[in-house]
């Protein structure tokens, strides 16, 4: 028997084996179903509709209805503004189950996930406040002193395309900004874990926005690839693996449809020689392995000076071996299960592959004791990692942090540099300023000088094969819009 107790779901959705299209819960044109799986009990917990190309069909064809003829790209910024405020406020009332349903799905602890669930209104509430004063039309003179107008227009109907890890807050990302701008949205939400997103299509449809603004769809990869070669599409937003990005990347050029990506990491934390070592460990703990290490901007690669490796390794490892494994349902535990069972084949290939390769395997790399059933794997760190080594150029996306060490700063720099990604990153130094001049170096899209922060309202992206585009902040709005130059003769 395991140790760990069953996770219990309990969701209240109203129409799981429908799909909301055209404000309406409409039934599915196939009998294809989803089942979520307890990371903790590997049990079926859930099921849902599986959409089908002909899903997707009705799907587009009601956002581009909702487009091209309704009320939404048409009423003003304070008009949408108040239907967005009105969401937040549904989903913030909602937060409790909204963190349950997280834990139910992906396994991340309750700890966490009551904490950070509410985001999502909160998005909600930054976009609806926003639109409301943003500048969509800006007035100019030419150099002949003629009248123009540059005006921000909404760039149409827009697939929203979300992972497993994070399912609402990474959807919200999306979805709330195209809102705000006036866009509509057909949302498909990984297959693994659709629950998020029918409440939010719940909160949508409670708050009166008008019928095929918000679509939602879960599907698999083969239908996912049929929406993102739609033609009705005029732009997706897609946020995953790095190679699938590649891929939509591809197909979207096809027809020069806009895309933006948030794509894969592999962020280095570098720990400068005058750090603090209390201090690095009070977010390098955390964040070195958030939802156990299912966060692409994990600080998964720590850079320590030379001469304080014995130091630095020693007090992490002392901290990460203190670090609770077991039931996310508990409020004690620090750290769940992995979402999949090939989450788990997958983290101890990149587990084998360090040792293979020469790493030094310090801390775990196998199954917690007492935890024989669910897809756990111990907190796992090496030493002696060199940029040669596997698990330091690929994103692994569990729980497992390598050390390495560098001679200089410019040896620093380079060695966090020294991957395809460029998402996030830290730097640890009581000189703020000396940390900021690091930070600088780094070809990430966001850097933390002693810590760890992600805003929503500030901008979030990769530099490199970390994707493109922004998500989060003003600039998370503005891709959103198409640019229209109107001359006055």
């Amino acid at each position: 028997m395991s140790a760990v107790a069953q996770v219990k779901a309990e969701p209240s959705i109203k129409a799981p084996h429908s799909f909301f299209i055209g404000g309406e819960w409409q039934k599915p044109a196939t009998s294809g179903r989803l089942s979520v799986i307890s990371p903790v009990t590997e049990q079926v917990v859930m099921t849902f509709a599986e959409a089908s190309p002909a899903d997707v069909d009705r799907a587009v064809a009601a956002a581009r209805e909702a487009f091209d003829r309704g009320p939404w790209p048409r009423m003003t910024p304070a008009e949408r503004g108040a239907k967005l405020l009105k969401v937040a406020e549904l989903l913030r009332a909602r937060q409790p189950e909204l963190a349950q349903l997280w834990t139910t799905q992906v396994g991340a602890a309750i700890s966490f996930t009551k904490y950070v669930s509410g985001q999502p209104a909160d998005l909600f509430e930054y976009y609806g406040k926003l639109i409301q004063s943003y500048p969509l039309v800006d007035e100019r003179k030419r150099d002949n002193g003629g009248l123009v107008r540059v005006v921000k227009e909404p760039i149409g109907v827009v697939a929203a395309i979300t992972p497993w890890n994070a399912p609402l807050v990474l959807l919200c990302y999306k979805v709330a900004a195209g809102l705000a701008a006036g866009c509509t949205i057909v949302a498909k939400p990984a297959p693994e874990t659709p629950a998020d997103a029918y409440i939010l299509a719940e909160c949508i449809e409670a708050a009166g926005l008008p019928p095929g603004v918000f679509n939602v769809i879960p599907a698999g990869r083969e239908t996912g690839d049929y929406l993102v070669r739609h033609p009705g599409i005029d732009k997706i937003s897609f946020t995953g693996s790095t190679i699938a990005g590649r891929h939509i990347a591809a197909v979207a050029a096809e027809r020069f449809g806009r895309t933006s990506f948030e794509l894969g990491g592999r962020s280095a934390a570098i720990v400068l020689d005058d750090a603090d070592v209390g201090q690095v460990l009070g977010s390098l703990v955390p964040y070195s392995m958030p939802i156990t290490g299912q966060v692409c901007f994990s600080l998964t690669r720590v850079l320590v000076p030379e001469k304080r490796k014995g130091e630095l390794l020693d007090a992490y490892v002392g901290a990460v071996k203190n670090v609770k494994v077991g039931d996310p349902q508990d409020p004690a535990t620090q750290m769940g299960p992995l979402a999949m069972k090939r989450q788990l084949e997958r983290v101890q290939g990149y587990i084998g592959k360090g040792k293979a390769e020469g790493a030094k395997l310090v801390l775990g790399g196998g199954r917690p004791k007492g935890l024989d059933r669910g897809y756990f794997v111990e907190p796992t760190v090496f030493s002696d990692v060199d940029q040669s080594m596997t698990i330091a150029r690929e994103e692994i996306f569990g729980p497992v942090v390598s050390f390495i060490t560098y001679k200089d700063i410019d040896d620093a720099v380079e060695k966090a540099n020294g991957t395809m990604y460029g998402l996030h990153g830290a730097v640890y130094t009581p000189n703020k300023e000396r940390g900021y001049e690091v930070a600088r170096r780094m070809r990430s899209g966001s850097v933390t000088v002693n810590g760890m922060i992600v805003d929503p309202k500030m901008p979030f992206g990769g530099f490199k094969q970390s994707g493109w585009g922004r998500e989060g902040g003003i600039e998370g709005l503005e891709p959103y819009f198409e640019l229209k130059t109107v001359y006055f003769a």
